[in-house]
């Protein structure tokens, strides 16, 4: 009589408990603070589109802190994120064309561009721009590339790998001229020094030069894109203007996206992609690429993990061509 009196209880304890159990079990994603990391300095086109996400992100999922780790192109942050460890359920990081460069010029990487990581979403994507100080000599790219084949130039980035640099590096080479990477932990650390005056030129993304175009602080003498960008209608594509010139085939764009640790599990991936469609249709984010002179991206998951895996292979082309390899 007492065995069954204490089986009933056991019995009635499961019951209660085991519903308990099932919502600690299935408790909603994300449970700490989301941290998005950018592996840059602050004040670059990496910065400034990580801040708007996550302003924009936080009021879809609560908390999201945006924190800089710059360093080696990008890949030191990526190699942080690729080892995971405590918190990797809950960190981001806005990935850029550093991302797939810095595999291809860099030897025996902590990680693989893409086995290793989760593909969220793809944010935006936006062309580079040919810019030189507004007090510059040079006002088209026939004029740069002729001084340039006379006397050094000097040409800034956003540090080594990224697609500024890699932009300037297969300029020089198919134009054969002579220039000098001056790397920089960032766009926003880049900037003065090309609107001093202290170097050259840049093939800087747009949304970085684009208020100083329009403010007569720099000139634009070409982009990067197959076609013009709407955003600056007059100024002509290279592989247009340089079809002459050896650069018939230059074409350079970047993409801004967010991965995670290969660890991340779906639950979080697809809360976050959700709720990163919610926040690239909100009229005051398309304002902001409009703004910023960016093009919407659309690839996430599978989709998103294809485009970066081409995006490789069209870098090791460049690299190739450059003679970086």
């Amino acid at each position: 009589m007492i065995s069954t009196f204490k089986r009933a209880l056991s019995v009635l304890a499961l019951g209660v408990t085991l519903p308990f159990a099932s919502i600690a079990q299935a408790a909603e994603w994300p449970t700490d603070t989301v941290r998005m990391v950018v592996p840059y300095a602050p004040g670059g086109t990496t910065d400034i589109l990580s801040r708007k996400v996550a302003d924009l992100l936080q009021q879809q999922i609560g908390t999201v802190v945006v924190e800089n780790r710059p360093g080696a192109g990008s890949t030191m942050a990526t190699g942080q994120l690729a080892r995971g460890g405590r918190g990797a359920d809950h960190t981001i990081l806005m990935a850029s064309p550093g991302h797939t460069i810095g595999p291809v010029i860099y030897k025996n990487l902590p990680y693989e561009p893409v086995k290793d990581f989760k593909f969220i979403r793809n944010v935006i994507e936006i062309p580079n721009v040919m810019v030189v100080p507004a007090d510059s000599p040079y006002n088209t790219v026939e004029e740069f590339i002729e001084a340039a084949k006379t006397k050094e130039m000097t040409f800034s980035s956003a540090g080594v790998g990224s697609s500024i640099h890699m932009s300037g590096e297969l300029f020089k080479t198919m134009t054969d001229t002579q220039m000098t990477h001056v790397p920089f932990r960032g766009s926003g650390e880049a900037l003065p020094a090309l609107l001093s005056g202290d170097v050259d030129v840049s093939f800087e993304n747009m949304p970085t030069v684009l208020p100083h175009i329009k403010s007569g602080k720099l000139k634009a003498l070409a982009v990067t894109s197959a076609e013009p960008s709407p955003y600056l209608p007059d100024v002509k594509p290279l592989s247009k203007i340089g079809a002459d010139l050896g650069l018939g085939d230059f074409v350079t764009t970047a993409w801004f996206g967010l991965i995670a640790d290969d660890k991340m599990s779906d639950q979080a991936v697809e809360t976050l992609q959700t709720a990163l469609d919610k926040v690239t249709q909100d009229q005051s984010f398309k304002d902001f690429v409009a703004q910023i002179g960016g093009e919407p991206a659309t690839e996430e998951g599978d989709a998103f993990r294809d485009y970066v895996e081409q995006d490789v292979q069209r870098w090791q082309r460049v690299a190739g061509q450059a003679e970086l390899q």
